[in-house]
């Protein structure tokens, strides 16, 4: 006779082949959020399971409303700004210049040179803080904590650049109609490139930490695939795009603000490991896209015209004249659009954002289904949402 665990079992029982037998389980319905720690925010995941198996899941969106648009068309152009930059809190820069770019395209505003370098300088610098962010979350969420400790001694350091000149750590409220705030200094640009060149000499200590660490590729390598013909469907954009293997990026396609100035690539999945549109490719994508956003900082910076960094004729109390703009622009987490109506009035009569975290999110249904729970952790943390913009 022996005991297992307090159960008796008799050696003759135990040797001998168990029967066949059919297995019941139940299926399980409850919440993941909107307070756990991987949702990125208040985000409410439904996930319906049997066991550890996820077999459906449904995001819901609401408990963070900005109410972004109302507040737009309820204040006047150069009130309604500071709001923009809450939608991506992340990315705040690149907030702006959506909603800038359809407004001055209505009006027919005119942006001096210098201006629009220093919004390349400023959008690219938020683009690498979002992606170390991005990149530094995701290995907390499987379990690999030194690494985002890295990625924030660099993220530090940017805003530390960016606070010397707008004023602000994370929401900036310096890109206006017809330019930005204030100028910049030589001394600035000369530790914005010392910033650059510790960035890129710390991409190989981020790959090794992270990257292509055993646990990290086991983790993420064949996991919650968001395929080509998916994304296209879900109108995803950004990094999940071009991890599925879809080149496009505005940046390139729909040149704005003197993008055609400068010489960068398009990173496009699958990279060196992995399926292509995995959750691996979607974090080495990120991190490849840092680099080419090193390169534009530094040609930007290179060559920096001279002149104003603002239209004289853009007051405190200047009012669009009547019109109506659309357009995107390439935000960290994909296309941030704008459809901006005026009525000659003193704000907007319509301000209509479109925001890459809502449409992203909306691929959590389908390609959550038959994962593991952890699994499921993966596939939001390489996603990279941010609820302020998808609750806008």
């Amino acid at each position: 006779m022996t005991v297992i665990q307090g159960v008796k079992l008799d050696e003759s029982e135990r040797a001998a082949p168990a029967l066949p037998r059919d297995i019941l389980t139940e299926e399980l319905v409850f919440n993941m959020g909107p307070q756990h720690p991987s949702t990125h925010g208040v985000l409410r995941v439904v996930l319906r399971t049997d066991g550890e198996v996820v077999h459906d899941c449904h995001p819901l969106v609401g408990n963070l409303h900005r109410c972004c648009e109302k507040i737009l068309e309820n204040l006047t152009y150069v009130q309604g700004l500071p709001y923009v930059d809450r939608m991506d809190y992340l990315g705040a820069l690149n907030m702006e210049m959506g909603l800038v770019l359809s407004v001055e395209k209505a009006a027919a505003v005119e942006v001096p040179k210098r201006a629009q370098y220093l919004r390349v300088i400023m959008c690219e610098i938020n683009r690498v803080i979002s992606h170390l962010f991005a990149a530094g979350q995701f290995g907390l969420d499987m379990g690999a904590f030194t690494p985002f400790l890295y990625m924030f001694r660099e993220r530090e350091e940017a805003l530390l650049l960016l606070n010397q000149v707008t004023g602000g750590r994370l929401l900036y409220h310096y890109i206006r109609y017809g330019g930005v705030t204030r100028d910049v200094t030589d001394d600035w640009l000369k530790r914005c490139l010392a910033w650059c060149d510790r960035v890129a000499a710390h991409m190989d200590e981020y790959n090794n930490l992270l990257t292509y660490n055993h646990i990290f590729l086991n983790r993420t390598c064949g996991v919650a695939i968001i395929d080509k013909s998916t994304a296209l469907r879900y109108a995803a954009t950004g990094p999940i795009l071009r991890a599925a293997g879809v080149a496009r990026d505005l940046r390139k396609d729909i040149p704005y603000s003197s993008y055609e100035d400068f010489d960068f690539k398009v990173p496009v999945g699958p990279h060196d490991k992995g399926v292509v549109g995995d959750s691996w490719n979607r974090h080495r994508q990120r991190l490849l896209e840092i680099e080419e956003s090193l390169k534009i900082i530094r040609q930007a910076v290179a060559k920096l015209p001279s002149g104003d960094v603002s239209n004289p004729k853009i007051s405190r109390g200047w009012k669009a004249p009547e019109g109506e703009a659309y357009v995107a622009s390439e935000a960290p987490r994909g296309e941030i659009s704008c459809y901006f109506v005026s009525d000659g009035g003193k704000a907007p009569y319509r301000a209509r954002m479109r925001g890459p975290s809502f449409q992203n999110i909306s691929l959590l249904g389908e390609t959550s289904r038959g994962l593991l729970i952890g699994d499921l952790i993966a596939l939001m943390g390489s996603i990279d949402i941010t609820l302020g913009e998808c609750d806008r």
